[in-house]
């Protein structure tokens, strides 16, 4: 069960104590880390959101899947959520993380997808045009590839949408063609 407002929390409190103690950054890579066991290890989650498996195994499971790859306090925050029975919660409260890490250290996270991969110039290019005209200090940009955008970008900072593909175009078009006034409606 997703819980956005349990995850945020959680986050928060390991954000908070991983400044406290000047273990941001390894936190930061711990949380990537686990993000990426998490979406690349379908059974993992599912071992961590099962009823049925007990808490002592999933202890023993978790310490296993992290043994020398997490920090300590990383894995502390692991044994305190097994112990809270909010185990099943971790992939939510590891994106929260990483969210919260990115708004603490005023990191934008930024969109783009091409129909076509993108060279690195036109990459940096991007990055310091948004920078320059958004006034964003720190800028990471998400490359993403969809054929189906035919050609031209889509570009999303935060809420904000740029939509100049040309998928976009042709249905614009189209949206033309069928309220043409010029053309009798013979219905």
């Amino acid at each position: 069960m997703r819980n956005p407002r349990l995850a945020s929390r959680y986050a928060k409190s390991l954000l908070d104590l991983s400044a406290e103690r000047n273990q941001l950054e390894q936190a930061f890579a711990d949380m990537q880390w686990l993000k990426a066991v998490c979406q690349g290890n379908r059974d993992f989650v599912n071992v961590l959101r099962s009823p049925i498996i007990r808490n002592d195994s999933k202890k023993k499971i978790i310490e296993a899947v992290t043994k020398g790859k997490i920090s300590e306090l990383t894995g502390s925050f692991i044994t305190l959520l097994i112990t809270k029975n909010r185990e099943a919660s971790l992939p939510e409260i590891v994106g929260a993380f990483i969210a919260a890490y990115k708004e603490h250290k005023n990191i934008r996270t930024v969109k783009l997808t091409t129909a076509t991969p993108v060279s690195d110039t036109l990459k940096n290019e991007i990055v310091s045009e948004i920078k320059k005209t958004g006034g964003f200090p720190n800028v990471e940009l998400e490359q993403h590839v969809d054929e189906n955008i035919i050609g031209g970008y889509v570009l999303q900072v935060g809420d904000k949408l740029v939509d100049a593909s040309i998928a976009y175009d042709l249905k614009n078009v189209a949206r033309q063609f069928e309220n043409n006034d010029f053309i009798y409606k013979i219905r």
